[in-house]
């Protein structure tokens, strides 16, 4: 086990994203020229990419943590920073990258196949690209988004199309050195085999991969032994090949009862249904009764032979040793391949899936939320969380400029109708993750009826007053200022009206 690995945890870190920096330009006799702070740099990725040349995850084994670069910040001169470089890890083929509770992010097979397993922040905006008409000389700038943190398991599934399956120093391994040029480690005592063997086998015009399956004992699929360690190993296998051991002497062990124990824990265990094709209890199952080349074992041999043909098993008796009955075992195994790989169905290119937001979707929601510390209101949403993570609470117009955005996203409607009030705690983000604030709704000042700012109403107006009606409007005006001024003289001369100034 010091040389292979099949099963790992990565702890992984995306790199942040760059800050962006808030900038003046500034040249002699041009005192202040205007924003020129530059963006910062997106985050690195982290990349699973298969390569041929890696054979096991032992790397990861003994490095787990893997954390990517950082963005670099923005620069003045409008400089965007420098982007970090993705951080590629090599993987064998046939790894499967999954949460911790089991769920497939990605089956990795084939060079050059790869998953994004923690994604980079993106680079925070310079005060260059915050400026706009109405805000002409942004004295701000975003910051970088942290990126992704989390954990994956990967797990090597073997891509072998033939399986050798059975009890320790059943004859697995010397079945896979005389069939191909592999060299596994072969002695007389259990689990001499502590990592799946591979070979290549050619027979006529066909070549097949071929691996040994170790450890499978009584209790395999509930974790005795090593059978649950590798039986991950044959689910991507089309032919399962029982090897039984006909000249053991343990005590209670017989072709037939080895046959029915190993395939008692094969149903149960539960494999991932959409990596290996078809269902273990489906695949072809074909029964070789090895060491042959012993007297009683062969006699015993052809005693069971009827009785497992009459179950549906074909069987053949060979001799790993003496080379017996291996060609047409190696014959029946390649078609059988050859079966199974023309009735596979052809994995179709993955296509390109867009989704676009629906007309209704707000793109957050709020939650009313009883905790310990009394009622809060959540703000959820992917655009809310990264504009708060972006935002330089130490700079009153960034907190300005955040506001601003959260109000035209609709989040201060949303909590009106959640029930907040002035004064409520409101806290944007996940659980683990989120930014409290005391809430104070915003003032309306009248200057929302001409719309948003740097827009105003009567801009959009497309109809023009014709001569008469401006006429008409003049000395309705006219009319009305005389009527007032008539009005006030009344007032004046019905003395409701005094002068300060007048001494009686």
């Amino acid at each position: 086990m010091a040389n292979f690995v099949d099963r790992v945890v990565l702890h992984l870190r995306a790199g942040n994203g760059g800050h962006g920096v808030a900038s003046v330009h500034r040249e002699k006799f041009k005192p202040l020229g205007g924003p020129d702070g530059g963006n910062g740099g997106r985050g690195a990725d982290i990349v699973l990419r298969v390569d041929q040349q890696v054979t096991t995850l032992i790397d990861y084994h003994h490095g787990p943590h893997r954390t990517a670069p950082h963005g670099r910040p923005g620069e003045g001169g409008e400089r965007n920073g420098a982007q970090g470089e993705d951080l590629v890890l090599p993987v064998p083929s046939g790894t499967v990258v999954t949460t911790r509770d089991g769920q497939v992010l990605a089956d990795l097979v084939g060079e050059g196949a790869e998953y994004v397993a923690a994604r980079g922040g993106r680079g925070g905006l310079g005060n260059k690209a915050l400026a706009s008409q109405r805000r002409r000389a942004p004295g701000f700038a975003l910051l970088g988004e942290p990126g992704e943190e989390g954990e994956v398991v990967l797990e090597l599934k073997t891509l072998a199309d033939v399986a050798l399956i059975g009890f320790p120093s059943a004859g697995k391994s010397s079945l896979v050195s005389v069939l191909s040029a592999a060299r596994p480690k072969i002695a007389d005592y259990p689990f001499t085999t502590l990592v799946p063997n591979l070979g290549v086998v050619t027979a006529g015009g066909e070549r097949f991969t071929i691996a040994d399956v170790p450890g499978l004992i009584p209790g395999a699929s509930e974790g005795k032994g090593l059978g649950l360690q590798f039986l991950r190993h044959v689910e991507r296998c089309h032919v399962l090949v029982h090897v039984i051991d006909c000249a053991t002497l343990e005590p209670g062990r017989d072709p037939l009862t080895d046959l029915e124990v190993i395939e008692a824990e094969l149903a149960a265990y539960v494999p991932h249904g959409e990596l290996g094709g078809i269902p273990l209890a489906e695949r072809v199952r074909v029964v070789v009764l090895n060491k042959a080349d012993v007297p009683e074992a062969r006699e015993l041999a052809e005693m069971v032979r009827p009785d497992l043909e009459s179950q549906g098993y074909e069987v053949h008796v060979v001799s790993a040793v003496a080379h017996q009955g291996l060609k047409e075992l190696t014959f029946s195994l390649a078609a059988h391949v050859r079966r199974a790989r023309a009735e596979q169905v052809a994995l179709e290119p993955a296509r390109t899936v867009v989704r676009p937001r629906a007309v209704d979707d707000e793109g957050f929601t709020v939650r009313r939320e009883n905790t310990a510390q009394g009622e809060v209101f959540r703000v959820v949403g992917e655009r809310p969380t990264r504009w708060v993570h972006q935002t330089d609470f130490a700079n009153d117009e960034a907190v300005g400029y955040l506001a601003d955005r959260l109000n035209r996203l609709g989040v201060e409607d949303g909590l009106l109708k959640a029930g907040a009030v002035a004064g409520s705690t409101v806290l944007i983000g996940p659980e683990d993750d989120a930014v409290v604030f005391d809430w104070e709704p915003t003032m309306a000042a009248g200057a929302e009826l001409l719309g948003s700012r740097g827009s105003d109403l009567r801009l959009d107006e497309r109809s023009r007053p014709t001569r008469a009606e401006k006429r008409d409007a003049f000395h309705a005006r006219k009319d009305a200022e005389t009527a007032v001024r008539e009005e006030m003289e009344a007032e004046r001369r019905a003395g409701r009206w005094s002068d300060p100034d007048r001494r009686e």
